[in-house]
């Protein structure tokens, strides 16, 4: 069976860690999304590419969520001391390499694309990584600052990590978007899956970056019927992350019914927490297809069972 996963963020890398139990993970693409991505001292930063691969290759930190396992963080220390304007995001020593890298190979006219592939097999990951496009994409949150009252244009990075997600969002954009295209292969890999999940990952700040890019939307609704989503929501909650603080501001309610709202007429099939049972019939009205089960990923077993999950529903 061929499977593709959209993906981003912590939710999505614990989920593919299960999901590469139940297919053979040469049998899986996974397009992640870029929106994210950011330049800091000079460097190419794609934090969702590299969480999907340090999950899929074991080499992330499991406590924190994101980065390394076992990493320090002398050279962010350091650049701090420096006073360098970046060192807001916490770039670890062993994570610093992966940037230098893929900074490297850009300059040296490698597409991100190109990059990405060689960065996943330096790391053993046998599944096929596919950044969402190779044109500049970015997530922007226009807020107000709570104390001030003033209006603030962020970078999607700089609203949530330096700013700690304070600000009141008012609107979302995806800068870039409606001009590019799809990865070369992403398109390829949508028309011959087998199966397409929408990973638990935030469905504002990850996924729809996706969906927002070129043909993707048209891609995706073209293989409605063999498409499921999995909530990220569980009891009114995001499980990680900040999803309760975006979805409001582009008029998403937060329940596991929103979220699957966010996908309707792409996905044919949705899985989410017990604790979310009464929401069944206002998603079946959709013409969705619910299966409910445990869907909080406390190891790779209940990964692995939440995948097994929704390949079963379609």
């Amino acid at each position: 069976m061929d499977v593709v996963a959209l993906a981003g963020g912590i939710g999505a890398g614990k989920f593919l860690r299960g999901l590469v139990r139940v297919v053979q993970p040469e049998n899986l693409t996974v397009v992640v999304n870029t929106a994210d991505d950011i330049v800091l001292h000079g460097l190419h930063v794609s934090p969702d590419l590299d969480s999907v691969t340090y999950w899929l290759a074991g080499v992330m930190d499991r406590e924190r969520g994101w980065g390394r396992d076992d990493d320090t963080f002398r050279a962010t220390s350091e650049l701090e001391r420096l006073g360098a304007s970046g060192s807001w995001f916490g770039l670890g020593d062993l994570d610093l390499a992966t940037h230098l890298f893929r900074t490297a190979c850009l300059s040296g006219g490698n597409t991100l694309t190109e990059v990405t592939g060689r960065i996943a097999e330096r790391f053993g990951v046998r599944a096929k990584l596919l950044p969402m496009t190779d044109d500049p994409v970015t997530t922007r949150i226009l807020g107000v600052d709570p104390d001030t009252g003033e209006e603030a244009n962020l970078h999607f990075q700089e609203y949530w990590v330096r700013h700690g997600g304070r600000h009141h969002v008012k609107e979302v954009r995806y800068e870039g978007a409606a001009e590019a295209v799809p990865a070369p292969g992403v398109l390829e890999a949508l028309a011959a899956t087998d199966a397409v999940i929408v990973c638990p990952s935030n469905p504002v700040a990850s996924i729809q970056p996706i969906l927002a890019v070129g043909d993707m939307r048209r891609a995706l609704s073209a293989r409605r019927e063999r498409a499921v989503g999995i909530s990220p929501i569980v009891g009114g909650a995001p499980i990680l992350g900040m999803a309760d603080r975006l979805m409001p501001a582009v008029g998403i309610e937060v329940t596991a019914a929103g979220a699957a709202g966010c996908y309707e007429g792409l996905i044919a099939a949705w899985v989410m927490d017990e604790r979310d049972r009464q929401l069944v019939p206002a998603i079946e009205t959709a013409g969705i297809r619910v299966a409910v089960t445990g869907a909080v990923m406390v190891d790779d077993d209940a990964a692995e069972a939440l995948a097994r999950v929704a390949l079963e529903l379609l």
